[in-house]
């Protein structure tokens, strides 16, 4: 039996803390350089050498001020705030590296899709064609005080938006501009053929953008699409629209329970169920012994801060965890937020009791995923284990302290792996798609909801 190829992206956020709070602190880490484009530069190199497929770079609109009503904790930890834009880092990245994909979170609740969709075609241009899109609806509370959205932040009534925004994005890259619009004839002095460029007459619920792209195909047209949505609400999203899924889970049965319900969720759609592929979220802390690994990872813990862990599952969950004793056990409870990490943890995995201080100590290393200690034979077991028993495709690799643990990564597991022949040596030509799906795929899959939005307009300028 062939063994699956493992994919992977390091998981990043261009700010101090991301999710493992105080190891800020740890004399190693350099998170501080975030403000630094020489820092990501780097760590670009880093992941390239590693043979990763992709930085994943998270983001937020807003901070987290759930836990003890106040942002106090939350400043003073720095978690996730400071937090600088995550687009603005991916040119000088992609300068520095060749194939290394870069994926921006950027939020449906907070930016109109039209300026969007222009923004992201310039990176596919500038990158020639690396960039993925982690769709997100955003879960902070806090950034409608900045931002005036109405009565738009409902848990399900924001996935709703990001189904009309999708729609708009889809119109302006797959349809507005056919394939040879652009000439670029200096005879007849045609640049562009008028008849060939669409305006989108999009008319919605939330959106009116009657108009058309401001920019030519860029090499995907559509970036590679990312989605982390766990919830039900997420999942159907999922099915509909993502290349590609992020999953944020404790242990194997919930990854499993996700895996089959998501690809269930895309076949009813018409969708291939085995053309999504889902990563799961991990962090690794290796040695070349177990017991230099185990000492790596008992120096790191002795960093976390569980004020600043319980400070980022109160904004994940929307639940204010100062309003609990550390030993309480943790029941489900409906919110607003992340419905997911709480469904993870009570329905996912119902033979689990978490006390409010177990929480706080298992996601102050990497947040709400496994954390693997040992050396790179014993995590590349753990790897393969995950992979075969719960159908995931690949991981998305957390830091405790950054670069360290992908210079670690890069050093120690990426080899194993290789050996293994579950990580490639070298990259394949191509975009993005293609090196996640394979040769010739450089556009949307015929199958998947956005493509039916080629070649549809009549319309022209």
């Amino acid at each position: 039996m062939k063994k699956k190829r493992i994919y992977l992206n390091a998981f990043d956020m261009n700010c101090v803390v991301h999710q493992s709070p105080g190891l800020w602190r740890h004399p190693e880490d350099q998170a501080h350089k975030y403000k630094d484009i020489e820092y990501w530069v780097e760590l670009a190199k880093i992941l390239e050498k590693g043979r990763f497929d992709g930085l994943f770079i998270a983001d937020v609109i807003g901070i987290y001020d759930v836990y003890g009503n106040n942002k106090e904790t939350t400043v003073r930890e720095a978690t996730q705030v400071p937090v600088n834009d995550p687009i603005l880092l991916v040119s000088a990245m992609a300068h520095a590296t060749k194939h290394l994909g870069f994926g921006i979170t950027c939020s449906t609740t907070f930016e109109h899709p039209y300026p969007f969709a222009r923004r992201m075609s310039t990176l596919d241009h500038l990158t020639k064609g690396r960039i993925a899109w982690n769709i997100v609806t955003s879960y902070l509370e806090s950034g409608t005080k900045n931002i005036e959205i109405g009565d738009k932040f409902q848990h399900d009534k924001r996935y709703q938006i990001a189904d009309e925004y999708l729609e708009v994005c889809y119109k302006l890259w797959e349809g507005s501009w056919e394939d040879g619009a652009v000439l670029r004839d200096k005879e007849t002095g045609v640049f562009t053929d008028p008849t060939k460029v669409h305006e989108i007459q999009h008319h919605g619920e939330f959106f009116n953008v009657p108009g058309i792209h401001l920019c030519e195909p860029s090499p995907q047209r559509t970036p590679v699409l990312f989605q982390a949505g766990a919830s039900e609400a997420g999942k159907r999203f999922a099915a509909k629209h993502a290349e590609c899924t992020f999953i944020s889970v404790p242990a194997k049965d919930a990854a499993k329970a996700y895996v089959k319900d998501l690809r269930e969720k895309a076949k009813a759609l018409g969708r291939d169920p085995e053309s999504i592929k889902v990563f799961a979220l991990f962090t690794p802390i290796v040695g070349r012994t177990e017991e230099e690994a185990w000492a790596k990872y008992n120096e790191l813990a002795s960093y976390v801060s569980v004020e600043g862990a319980l400070s980022l599952l109160s904004g994940w969950s929307g639940v204010d965890f100062s309003q609990y004793d550390l030993d309480e056990e943790i029941k489900y409870i409906d919110t607003n937020a992340i419905k997911s990490m709480l469904e993870v943890l009570t329905k996912y995995s119902p033979n689990k009791k978490w006390t409010v201080r177990e929480l706080a100590n298992f996601a102050g290393i990497g947040g709400l995923g496994p954390v693997a200690v040992g050396t790179p034979e014993q995590i590349a077991d753990t790897f393969e284990e995950w992979i075969d028993e719960t159908d995931i495709d690949g991981f998305n690799i957390a830091y405790a302290i950054t670069p360290g643990t992908f210079a670690d990564f890069a050093e120690l597991i990426t080899p194993e792996l290789q050996r293994r022949g579950l990580l490639k040596t070298e990259y394949e030509e191509g975009v993005y798609r293609e090196k996640l799906f394979g040769k010739g795929n450089v556009y949307l899959s015929e199958d998947h909801i956005g493509s039916s939005f080629r070649n549809k307009y009549k319309v022209t300028i």
